[in-house]
């Protein structure tokens, strides 16, 4: 096998392959990916640089939002540049432990993500159901031990995923029909035993995943009970508005996801491999590209601290009047 050491059956560099099928496309493929990654980049480094200096921002909702968009362009950051050089120079080559290192980030960060769209939702249950209690109850202790909690099982749910794909033997060639290393694609190159490699993957993909999202159903139950037994309308209205952005993110960050892990396994057959995996990088990179929009237009105080920052605390004292 092609850059393969024999003995060990462990290739020395993996080769991926862009999007099967696409190949004459790909500079064409690149050109939004590059697009959306440069808006990815200087939105969510635009919002933490203004959560940090504007002291009207240092509040829980936007230290969360702050840990969103910094998962975010490190999450877009393991995958595009590497994606965007397949693209424009066919560099296609990636070293074995590099590959390994590549997957790791991935999963880790893509649970993450998830975490902390979870830790926003129940923001929004205490400053909604318990607003008297807010500032006593998300202390910053507590915001940076959720934070914690949130990365460091992260950390520990994908790192066995390293070691489980590092001990398979591959002797089924050393080509990736990917962009990057997917855990599962690099799998399905061994010639040994995956099955606790697809069990492993599903089982951290519930433990995550659906409890999650069955945190933010949760509190998204216990918000709207609580804003429809308000008598003001102005109330109501307000109390919803503080929950569009959010749930914005929720959209866009599990749509692609489910449809990209129901269909491998359910549906995959009926769709062409390129449409799973340009999915699969949408996954990847359109929440970061979007998240940092969707909150720029809904959340007047963001909006405030951007023209602040771009033309003065006059303009700001200006629309006030």
């Amino acid at each position: 096998m092609c850059g393969a050491n024999s003995s060990s059956l462990t290739p020395t560099f993996f080769i991926l392959n862009g999007v099967p099928g696409l190949e004459a496309a790909h500079i064409w493929i690149s050109l939004p990916f590059c697009f959306m990654y440069i808006i990815a980049v200087l939105g969510n480094a635009g919002l933490i640089y203004l959560i940090g200096h504007e002291e009207a921002l240092h509040r829980p909702m936007y230290y969360f939002l702050a840990l969103l968009s910094l998962t975010d362009v490190t999450l877009c950051t393991t995958t595009v540049p590497n994606m965007l050089c397949i693209f424009w120079f066919n560099l296609k080559e990636i070293d074995f432990n590099a590959c390994l290192a590549q997957m790791f980030f991935v999963h880790m960060l893509t649970g993450m993500e998830s975490g902390v769209l979870m830790l926003m939702a129940l923001d929004r249950y205490v400053a909604i159901c318990c607003p008297l209690r807010y500032s006593t109850i998300l202390t910053n202790p507590v915001i940076a031990k959720a934070g914690l909690a949130t990365f460091l099982r992260g950390v520990m749910l994908v790192i066995p995923f390293t070691f489980l794909t590092k001990r398979l033997p591959y002797c089924r060639g050393n080509f990736i029909p990917h962009t990057y290393c997917d855990h599962m694609s690099v799998a399905k190159l061994s010639c040994g035993n995956f099955k606790v490699n697809a069990v492993y993957g599903l089982m951290v993909a519930l433990l995550i995943g659906v409890f999650d999202i069955c945190c933010i159903a949760l509190s998204y139950t216990m918000i709207l009970r609580a804003v429809v037994s308000l008598s003001s309308t102005d109330a109501r209205q307000k109390a919803f508005s503080t929950c569009t952005s959010h749930i914005c993110a929720i959209v866009i960050t599990y749509v692609p996801a489910f449809f990209t892990f129901f269909t491998h396994r359910f549906g995959g057959h009926n769709i062409p491999h390129h449409v799973h995996i340009i999915v699969a990088n949408l996954y990847l990179l359109l929440p970061p590209t979007m998240n940092p929009v969707v909150y720029g237009i809904k959340t007047k105080q963001i909006r405030e601290g951007v023209v602040k920052f771009l033309l003065g605390d006059k303009v700001v004292l200006a629309q006030d009047k």
